[in-house]
């Protein structure tokens, strides 16, 4: 390829992802009410910046190959700040190893761009092979937190076990979501701890957190369920006494494995809950999102737990990496009420969806609880079957 060449391809090919950023996103047709999917994914692997993928200097790189090759991008925690929606994508690379990087919109539904540079996240001493899922918290403390899974090889895995590892809550905080300083990883009695949160409030003069105990890295073994503890300090953070908020039962949404999704919305009814669960199909692990309501006073009492999921894959978001999943650590509660869902869809892209709280404490009061038998979800369908022909017989 000649120079002349070399620049005519490299702007054909700056000029197409441009166009590709720029492009308009849409609500999706067909809804339920209760929230409005768009039509576009938000954030994808295409959305990472040419400069993070190709050298674009013709004398190293003459026929403008892609070098570093970006696989996903998911799994983001999001925030509002100045007016504009920020979220803390997991990227992951060609080479399988994630890191973090910010993509800004100036609306939240389309137009998000990765900042310059991904976000350099300290290690510990103990450093981590892989770091991902981060969420995202504005604490009243006046710092912003980010907890994410901080991955290693388990050191007592047999010689030759290159799949064994150990998951562990992984902190650090910011002002500005350029510079973060990292913190001790949280201290518990569990083995192993996934999809840790921390609430926004302090709650009895400490630093509350929402947590995942698990036995190992993918079963959850005689753990699981959303757990919660209280903690004096963030550095370190320790919680000596863990207790199961929201468990897992036989034959939900949730049988397998469940786990908070972002901070909770604080509502006048009480602490708005988003989370995930996981139960197993002859396909493999299906991943799914649900909400529930704690107190405003303790929010690890539940006091409102609608059955079934909220969001489910469907079609195209049921093909990716890791198919037939849902993932969600990250939503944005506007001033006006309106509430913007950011969720992943197997392992692959990022989707948003619409709401607002009004809508979703409406759908949290009066959806029905999990009965726990097919006769009982029977009755349930039944009173409101009789109730709608009641009113028709009116009409």
């Amino acid at each position: 390829m000649t120079r002349q060449e070399f620049d005519r391809s490299l702007k054909a090919l700056v000029d197409a992802h441009e166009r590709f950023l720029a492009a308009p996103n849409a609500v999706a047709k067909g809804s339920n009410g209760v929230y409005y999917r768009y039509a576009r994914p938000v954030v994808t692997a295409q959305h990472a910046p040419i400069s993070w993928r190709y050298d674009m200097c013709y004398d190293t790189n003459p026929f403008l190959l892609e070098r570093i090759g970006v696989n996903a991008a998911f799994n983001a925690g999001a925030i509002e700040h100045e007016g504009k929606v920020l979220l803390f994508v997991r990227v992951e690379g060609a080479d399988r190893k994630s890191f973090f990087a910010v993509a800004e919109s100036p609306n939240g539904i389309d137009n998000f761009r990765f900042w310059d540079y991904p976000i350099v996240m300290p290690e510990t001493d103990d450093p981590d092979t892989n770091v991902y899922d981060l969420r995202v918290t504005k604490h009243e403390d006046g710092w912003f937190y980010g907890l994410f899974c901080s991955e290693r090889k388990d050191p007592a895995a047999p010689r030759g076990d290159l799949s064994s590892a150990t998951a562990q809550g992984g902190i650090a905080r910011t002002k500005d979501f350029k510079t973060w300083e990292r913190l001790p990883d949280l201290k518990t009695a569990s083995p192993q701890q996934r999809n840790v949160v921390l609430h926004p409030e302090f709650v009895q003069g400490k630093y509350a957190f929402y947590t995942r105990p698990q036995d190992g890295f993918i079963e959850a073994g005689s753990g699981g369920g959303i757990g919660w503890g209280l903690s004096a300090s963030m550095d370190p953070a320790v919680i000596d006494n863990e207790i199961i908020i929201d468990d897992r039962a036989y034959h939900t949404i949730k049988e397998v494995k469940n786990g908070l999704g972002p901070a909770p919305i604080k509502t006048a009814n009480g602490w708005l809950q988003l989370a995930h669960g996981v139960r197993n199909t002859a396909a493999g692990l299906r991943y799914v999102l649900y909400l529930f309501l704690t107190d405003l006073r303790n929010p690890y009492k539940a006091i409102a737990r609608p059955a079934g999921y909220f969001i489910a894959p469907e079609g195209e978001e049921r093909v990716g990496d890791v198919s037939n999943v849902v993932f969600s650590n990250g939503w944005v509660k506007r001033d006006n009420g309106d509430v913007l869902i950011y969720y992943a869809s197997s392992d692959t892209r990022m989707h948003v969806a619409s709401s607002s709280v009004d809508r979703l404490i409406d759908y949290v009061l009066h959806t029905p609880e999990d009965g726990m038998r097919s006769a009982a979800s029977v009755q349930q369908r039944i009173q409101l079957i009789e109730r709608n022909l009641r009113l028709a017989k009116k009409a």
